[in-house]
């Protein structure tokens, strides 16, 4: 299915990210999914928030550079090769590229759930049965 995606430029120094965790605690959001890619210099926190709207808006107002992306968020099975079987492979075979992904607890045993951009969402859930 698809959902968005919000990415935050969080520069790396003492007391940034506290402030951009600030901003969406006051705005009462919550963060569902959470990946960070960094430098030396700067993260960038992609997140899938409980009410993007409010959250891109609340750290807008907090001063941070936001950007909002479709991605896709697909259930997988919990066991040995369901991501082989259930993304990787369909993937491959329709011809998509997939160009990062991150998982997320989901309490339903035996149930995984991921986060996935790819360079064709629509085609993508066509291949993975979505």
């Amino acid at each position: 299915m698809k959902i968005k995606q919000v990415s935050c430029f969080v520069e790396n120094q003492p007391g940034r990210l506290e402030a951009m965790l600030e901003a969406l605690k006051a705005e009462n959001v919550n963060i569902r999914a959470l990946c960070v890619a960094e430098t030396s210099e700067y993260g960038i926190m992609r997140m899938v928030l409980s009410d993007t709207a409010k959250g891109v808006e609340a750290l807008r107002k907090a001063g941070f550079t936001v950007k909002e992306t479709v991605v896709l968020q697909k259930d997988i099975p919990d066991q040995p090769g369901g991501l082989l079987d259930a993304v990787a492979r369909p993937l491959a075979k329709a011809g998509i590229n997939l160009e990062y992904f991150y998982a997320f607890v989901d309490p339903t045993p035996g149930k995984a759930s991921i986060v996935l951009k790819v360079s064709d969402p629509d085609k993508a859930e066509k291949a993975m049965g979505q």
